[in-house]
């Protein structure tokens, strides 16, 4: 049965609940984990419960890997009966995966679906068998809802916007379809009905893979707010301006971002990823020690750029079979006897494989060097397509026109110079044509990660009794690659000829380079690669990306973990265990009993929102604040960055506020005092330096500008693209750290802009004198209260947090520093936003009104 929950945030994702009927069968669990939520509960609030590190248990290493298919080949028994045969699929990326970590001690369990339909009646027998004989978790799903999802939005949708193609017309991809999406929702639920019932939430590992199963960290992170969860993407993501025509863009990207570790093949890809995030959910990165981050609510999101590798003693054992050793004697007799050289190309037969460019430059290279008529053969080995539809049909139709009109042309009795293999072949077959190939052409003109070049490469190498067959025993391998630029596994090669596969003249090129490069480069080329390859198998892949999921969770049980937002804007933020949201009654109540009170406040972001077009305090704020000064007992600061010129204006009508404007550099005790200065006189010479260095990069940033401030210069971005400001604040702060190395001043990164500020000037410091102020006037506070919320203010959330130890506050005080926002924090309590705030002050004040009127 479907959980409750999962009808809840269906209805939010697509205005519907479909009913499922018995697709969602159980098997046993394998553990039962205390606590552990079923999935027939309704625990689908707008906040979960928060994880309680203290229930953590040890149990011995888990994986469980989550992938649309599992590594099973599936078949029923010829004897006709309902009994089905099992076995393990070889060459499953998945189960390659498992024989590299090389580790007997860490359980592997797999879930995903089957190849085979299996008819309601049979899948709980199939179920216990898969999960008994080789630890998978089978996913079932009704056929017409596996097509939808599939090859509707998988193939339709995602895998061609993936792949740089814009629906701009019904023929180019598929256009948006909400039922579509509705099945992709549902299938991604379904995966992780079926993983909450093998789950042991606070041990086990969970890998996910492709993007298949791109909102499966949205549903996983509800039900356990910490679960330890990894994914990679084994397509290429899109450049922001392909992947923002999405309509449900941010629920892909929130989805994601739900994992601890996101695992791209190359940095293209992740900086594809992060700019996507920084451009539609205005999150920042950072790289720190080599390891790249997103925070997120408090969260470290990592970031993994690593190419997949081959499984090498796979390929190495079917290098020794004797099949292996009799094709390739075939192929020697079929090519080289008959003084013909074999170019090679393995590929999917789809739109974006490039086969049609490949056989064009084929064409081109026979023209442009007619010398190589005759002797130059291309064998274009086509396997069978994954989707289906017309776009499949056309590559087919057309690859097949393009190698016939090629052959009439340039054939010639006992000579054809295409050779296409469409039928399927086996994988010793397959390993025979590398082996004999002088060179492999990959031109894929959009492709993921493509693994066709590193087996190649392998072939290549072989093996004494391949060299014996081949006839050079004692000659140093060598191999040529020509690849494409635009797939994966360019950028690891780098003894490759690397093409752009659209212009086919320079293909053509690169055909005849390979095939004219003296041996010695080749094999210096092969020797190269080779010793990539060989060191960067599956198995490295697989652990280092499991290393640095175990580095990445490593702090997960030292943290509170809240669930927050419904439907699949859900996400947790992450949280200090003593972090935790100000009650109005607490504070309330320990106002009442004080006598002696420090209250020191922000004002943007704090009293009055950061996106408010109109700054200036409202006359319930300026009421506000005048009832808080009134009470005797009060000592009222307001610390802001704004120039003291611009504060004094807005809250002329406070008469006892205190104002630390700038920072705190200049400081007013009354309306009717001077202002005066916290720290020596400054001499802002230095802005002859800086002003013209920001002037710069404000001509060349279009949307930025500069604030000049009395003490202080400020070069803002926030209306600038996202992208190139925060480029340009990085290089703008590096410039000014060098030119004004020699000045009394700091330079900051804040958000959205980079500020120059005398040294020695913080909000910590102002509040370190204002506190230090009251106890020389004999008033040490016994109630201090501190809100603030960005950078800036935390520097005086750590001078308040250690007033209690200090002179400047009574042995037993009540300290309240308060962040606006749930985010890491030197600040002990937080409230949820400025609206807070303001109730939180009104509160307080409505309290010191009452003590007035008695």
């Amino acid at each position: 049965m479907v959980s409750r929950s999962y009808s809840n945030l269906l209805e939010l994702a697509s205005g519907e609940s479909p009913s499922f009927g018995t697709m969602n069968r159980r098997i046993p669990r394998i553990m039962t984990v205390a606590g552990l939520i079923s999935s027939d509960v309704d625990d689908d609030r707008a906040e979960s419960v928060c994880s309680d590190p203290s229930s953590s248990s040890v149990h011995r290493d888990r994986i469980i890997i989550v992938a649309n298919q599992l590594p099973i080949r599936v078949q029923r028994k010829p004897d006709g009966n309902s009994n089905w045969l099992f076995t393990w699929d070889d060459n499953s990326l998945l189960l390659q995966l498992k024989d590299g970590l090389g580790d007997d001690d860490t359980e592997v369990i797999y879930v995903g679906c089957l190849k085979e339909e299996v008819h309601p009646n049979e899948q709980d027998e199939v179920s216990q068998i898969l999960l008994e004989t080789f630890k998978c978790v089978p996913t079932f799903l009704p056929p017409d809802l596996f097509t939808r999802y599939y090859h509707g939005f998988c193939k339709q949708q995602l895998w061609p916007l993936f792949h740089y193609m814009l629906p701009l017309s019904p023929d180019l991809g598929g256009r948006f379809n909400r039922s579509l999406w509705q099945a992709y929702v549902s299938v991604n639920k379904i995966f992780a009905d079926r993983i909450m019932e093998v789950i042991n939430p606070e041990d086990d590992y969970v890998w996910i893979h492709d993007y298949h199963l791109m909102v499966l960290p949205t549903f996983l992170r509800k039900r356990f707010n910490r679960v330890k969860l990894g994914f990679f993407l084994h397509s290429p993501f899109p450049s922001s301006e392909i992947y923002k025509t999405l309509p449900i863009r941010e629920e892909l990207l929130r989805a994601l971002l739900n994992s601890d570790l996101i695992g791209f093949h190359t940095f293209d890809y992740a900086r594809h990823f992060l700019s996507c995030c920084g451009r539609m959910l205005g999150l920042t990165y950072e790289s720190k020690r080599g390891y790249i981050g997103i925070e997120y609510y408090g969260r470290t999101v990592s970031i993994k750029i690593l190419p997949v590798g081959i499984h090498l003693g796979q390929l190495q054992s079917v290098l020794s079979m004797s099949k292996t050793e009799e094709k390739v004697s075939e192929l020697i007799t079929q090519f080289t006897d008959e003084g013909k050289i074999m170019l090679l190309g393995v590929d999917d037969m789809d739109i974006f494989k490039g086969i049609s460019l490949k056989l064009l430059a084929m064409e081109q290279l026979l023209i442009q060097h007619p010398e190589w008529q005759g002797k130059v053969v291309l064998v274009q080995i086509a396997n069978p397509a994954r989707g289906r539809g017309k776009d499949v049909k056309e590559v087919q139709a057309e690859t097949k026109a393009t190698a016939k009109r090629i052959n009439e042309t340039f054939g010639k009795p006992g000579y054809d110079p295409v050779i296409l293999i469409e039928e399927p072949l086996r994988f010793y077959e397959r390993v025979a044509y590398y082996v004999v190939a002088e060179c492999c052409l990959v031109t894929a003109v959009r492709d993921g990660m493509n693994l066709i070049p590193y087996e190649y490469i392998i072939s290549r190498q072989g093996n004494d009794r391949l060299d014996k067959v081949l006839g050079v025993a004692s000659s140093p391998k060598k191999s040529m690659l020509v690849v494409s630029e635009f797939i994966g596994c360019s950028p690891s090669l780098s003894g490759a000829i690397r093409v752009n596969p659209w212009n086919i003249d320079a293909v053509a090129d690169a055909m005849d380079c390979a095939l004219e490069m003296a041996d010695s480069e080749k094999q210096l080329r092969h020797e190269k690669h080779y010793r990539y390859v060989s060191t960067h198998d599956v198995g490295y892949w697989a652990r280092s990306f499991l290393q640095d999921l175990e580095r990445t969770c490593g702090d997960h049980v030292r943290r509170r973990w809240w669930g927050i937002g419904f439907g699949l804007s859900f996400r947790v933020v992450a949280l200090d265990p003593n972090f935790r949201k100000l009650s109005m009654e607490h504070i309330v109540s320990a106002y009442k009993r004080t006598t002696t009170r420090a209250i020191l406040l922000d004002y943007d972001g704090t009293l009055i929102p950061q996106a408010s077009i109109d700054k200036s305090p409202t006359s319930n704020s300026i009421k506000m604040l005048n009832s808080l000064c009134r009470d005797k007992d009060n000592m009222v600061f307001l610390v802001s960055a704004r120039s003291r010129k611009r504060l004094a204006e807005w809250f002329s009508p406070c008469e006892s506020l205190v104002i630390a404007a700038e920072h705190g550099y200049f400081l007013r005790l009354k309306r009717d005092a001077e202002w005066e200065t916290c720290g020596p006189a400054i001499d802002c010479s230095w802005k002859q330096i800086a002003e013209p260095v920001m002037k710069l990069y404000t001509e060349t940033t279009d949307g930025s500008t500069i604030e000049d401030k009395e003490t202080a210069l400020v070069w803002c971005y926030e209306d600038a693209d996202p992208d190139f400001g925060s480029c340009q604040a990085k290089e703008l702060l590096d410039h000014l750290e060098s030119v004004l190395a020699n000045e009394p001043v700091t330079v900051k990164s804040g958000q959205n802009n980079v500020e120059v500020i005398p040294q020695g000037v913080s909000k910590g410091l102002v509040a370190k004198r204002l506190l230090s102020m009251m106890h020389e006037k004999g008033m040490s506070p016994d109630f201090v209260l501190c809100i603030g919320d960005d950078r800036s203010d935390e520097d005086m959330f750590e001078v308040i947090a250690t007033s209690m130890a200090g002179s400047s506050a009574t042995p037993r005080a009540e300290v309240f520093a308060c962040t606006v926002g749930k985010k890491p924090s030197k600040a002990k309590y937080y409230l949820d936003d400025t609206a807070e705030i303001v109730r939180l002050v009104h509160g307080l004040a409505s309290v010191s009104e009452q003590k007035v009127l008695l």
